[in-house]
């Protein structure tokens, strides 16, 4: 399953050492998903907030007087500017304000960075992508070394931007490439390069897929929420800032035509009633919705309290799913032969935290930040389907995909416990992970949630078994699903940055929990003896 960021804000991050702590049994916790948070800081979690009050928080934050206090405490040039991306607020009132950052009024890739206030306002510390002072000139720019504008639609024409992502920050062209990829979803490729040189420094995909061959959308009957009257219902939900879910009836483009029915009663469960795969869609909007407000205080997908619209039946014999920052929308395909849509809870759970992801850390899809962004995405669809209501045709489990079969043979896209089942997915880091695709350099992270939630060896759950490895031998007692989703958004939402890599990963779940549980605690324990059990040290 492929997804990325809103417009794709990149900024990098120069990663530093992380602890290193030999793989010990750590952890005094039960294993279950349902274990209850005891001994968790409350006041190191999030704050409810409302939309208005989100709102209010960031033009507090994105005012001249805040930015200019913050710029010059950071020592910024006078030619650098800070825009703020989001604030988050915790319960004790500290607030973590997420900066992208332009220099000369250009974007900087890699410049992102989260300013961390005690609730006095106080500073108390800074995350940066980089550490790297920005500082280019346009002297010697070669005017042959300015891309083309792409001709193919959905193409965008070259900006000038400061590439920070690593090493010394450069003068560079950022140019958008449109047209469909070879899946038929598509494309909005983003290509980076040298603007003295021409030399292509990056690229990645702006649009990112679900990987699928066919598979079979069913959750049995569920409940949803719907709008319209007698007559007339609508798959509509005002309650969850207005999603829909539209049918674009085979087409590829445009916001879909409003599914209508007269006793709203949706579907029949096959995939030849164009309402069954609606139906599928709409409910896991709902869920992963209802899973990020009431698990973390976050209203919608963006924490703006608006809605993300889902569009189902693309295209003609489209065997993916995709979300799209551009539209802030899933898009599902109906599968081979038009008979078995890309639907299940944990697809829509997926492709929408990567919306979560763009419009906070915004992991870059590609290298070992990719291969975070897509875990982020698979760990909080399996946190979605242990939160939803039970469901005796899909339970909650720590397998990817598992509903959709995509390889014909009962088997899920990926497992959490020993991702290598897959025949390609990484159990443990190595040197040239950052080369590896990231669908499978997520296993790392994937497997360190596994063990963090489970722990290692032989455990069972809701009748599905596993057998969870780790790469030193040691025996790692896991502390709870529970506690281990809140330690990763916690470090997703106030310490990662867009560029962070694993062992950075590693110290921001380290310090997301010294946060929650406190610095000498079983669960920062049993953080940091999961990475080193991952081979992260």
């Amino acid at each position: 399953m492929r997804s990325f960021s809103r417009k794709q804000r990149i900024s990098a991050f120069a990663a530093t050492a992380a602890l290193v702590v030999a793989g010990i049994t750590a952890g005094t916790a039960t294993a279950g998903p349902t274990e209850q948070d005891s001994g968790m800081k409350a006041g190191a979690t999030a704050a409810k907030l409302t939309a208005s009050q989100k709102t209010s928080l960031i033009k507090q934050a994105d005012s001249k007087t805040a930015k200019a206090a913050d710029a010059k405490a950071l020592g910024l040039g006078s030619k650098e500017n800070l825009e703020v991306k989001d604030v988050v607020k915790n319960k004790d009132g500290a607030t973590h304000v997420r900066y992208a950052r332009t220099f000369d009024g250009m974007p900087v890739l890699g410049g992102d960075m989260v300013v961390h206030k005690s609730k006095s306002g106080k500073q108390t510390g800074v995350t940066k992508s980089t550490k790297a002072e920005i500082k280019v000139s346009t002297q010697g720019v070669s005017a042959a070394a300015k891309p083309a504008t792409p001709k193919a639609e959905g193409s965008k024409a070259p900006r000038k931007v400061v590439f920070a992502m690593t090493g010394k920050p450069v003068l560079a062209w950022e140019t958008v490439k449109g047209g469909l990829q070879k899946s038929g979803a598509p494309s909005q490729l983003h290509v980076i390069t040298d603007a003295k040189s021409g030399k292509k420094l990056m690229q990645y995909q702006g649009i990112h897929e679900a990987d699928g061959t066919g598979a079979s959308m069913y959750s049995g009957e569920v409940k949803l929420t719907t709008g319209g009257s007698d007559g007339k219902f609508t798959l509509s939900d005002e309650t969850r800032g207005g999603s829909k879910t539209t049918n674009l009836e085979n087409s590829e483009s445009g916001d879909g035509k409003d599914f209508t029915d007269e006793d709203n009663k949706w579907g029949t469960g096959k995939a030849d009633d164009p309402q069954t795969a609606a139906v599928d869609a709409h409910y896991g909007a709902q869920q992963t919705w209802d899973f990020y407000k009431d698990v973390f205080k976050r209203e919608g997908i963006a924490g703006d309290g608006k809605g993300a619209p889902s569009r189902v039946h693309y295209g003609d014999n489209y065997v993916n799913a995709f979300w799209d920052d551009s539209c802030f929308c899933m898009t599902y395909g109906d599968g081979e032969g038009n008979k078995a849509p890309l639907t299940s809870l944990d697809v829509a759970a997926h492709e929408m935290s990567h919306g979560v992801t763009s419009t906070t850390a915004g992991l870059v899809y590609a290298g070992e930040s990719g291969g975070l962004n897509e875990a982020t995405s698979d760990i909080f669809a399996a946190a979605t389907e242990f939160h939803a209501p039970e469901n005796k045709e899909d339970v909650g489990d720590f397998l990817v995909g598992e509903e959709i079969d995509i390889n014909g043979d009962g088997t899920p896209l990926r497992y959490m416990d020993k991702p290598s089942q897959d025949g390609n997915s990484l159990d443990e880091w190595s040197a040239n992970a950052g080369d590896v695709d990231v669908h499978y350099s997520s296993g790392i992270a994937n497997h360190w949630f596994f063990l963090m939630s489970m722990g290692s060896g032989k455990s069972e759950l809701n009748g599905v078994s596993y057998d969870s490895p780790t790469s030193d031998g040691s025996t790692i007692k896991g502390i709870g699903i529970t506690k281990a989703q809140e330690i990763w958004f916690k470090a997703l939402t106030e310490n990662m940055t867009e560029n962070t890599d694993y062992k950075a990963a590693r110290e921001a779940t380290v310090k997301a929990s010294n946060d929650l549980f406190g610095a000498d605690s079983a669960e920062t324990k049993a953080v940091e003896a999961a990475w080193t059990a991952v081979a992260v040290k």
